[in-house]
């Protein structure tokens, strides 16, 4: 296991969406965490891994090759990745569905984030493979919008993703961890979740939030 994967392993079993935002904050990262809107399909998941960007935009004709992009961009995923795809907010179509998260469990992925509408939910839900979505529409993408990048930076739930952040996901949203400050990142929020549980047992004990604020110096 590389350290990077104990990194994620130690992610999962300890850390949350909420105290990596703080962490990020603390290293002067105050724009980290997606919109409320993004959704999981399902709660009670986590999802950790690597941007793998894809940047789509709408159509209002059926192009000669419409998946051509898409395709390449699937089939081009690596193990750990996470599917991060922007839209610019459409709601002509639903572009994520469950045989594109087929092909991406099968090359490896670990889920998708979607800032847009997706469909297939129920089948989606049986595969087992998180999907982050803004809602549902049962149409196709051809004629609607298109893949026009991949591998690049796109703008995801209001945050600018890089391909090969690190995304960190549950039920109450998204995460994106700059890579260069990865490590850094999950560190410093282990060190607070320890803090953070000091925090909980004292409070349970007793003592006023004041005392052990002063103490601890989380919240």
């Amino acid at each position: 296991m590389t350290n990077q994967n104990k990194m994620f392993e130690l992610m999962r079993q300890n850390l949350y969406s909420a105290v990596i935002c703080d962490t990020l904050d603390e290293l002067g990262y105050f724009n980290q965490a997606m919109r409320e809107d993004i959704r999981p399909l399902e709660l009670g998941g986590i999802v950790i891994g690597y941007a793998k960007t894809i940047l789509a935009a709408d159509v209002y004709h059926i192009h000669d090759n419409p998946y051509e992009k898409e395709i390449a961009a699937i089939d081009s995923i690596k193990p750990d990745e996470v599917v991060v795809a922007g839209t610019n907010h459409s709601k002509r179509n639903g572009m994520w569905g469950e045989l594109l998260s087929t092909a991406s469990k099968m090359r490896g992925a670990n889920g998708a984030i979607i800032d847009g509408l997706i469909r297939d939910t129920q089948k989606i839900i049986e595969l087992g493979f998180p999907v982050y979505c803004t809602g549902f529409k049962p149409v196709d993408s051809k004629g609607r919008g298109i893949v026009i990048d991949y591998d690049c930076p796109v703008e995801v739930g209001g945050v600018l993703v890089h391909p090969g952040d690190v995304i960190f996901g549950d039920d109450d949203g998204v995460a994106v961890i700059p890579f260069g400050v990865f490590e850094e990142t999950v560190n410093r929020a282990l060190s607070k979740v320890e803090s953070e549980n000091h925090t909980r047992q004292e409070l349970l004990d007793g003592k006023l939030l004041k005392d052990v604020y002063e103490k601890y110096g989380v919240l």
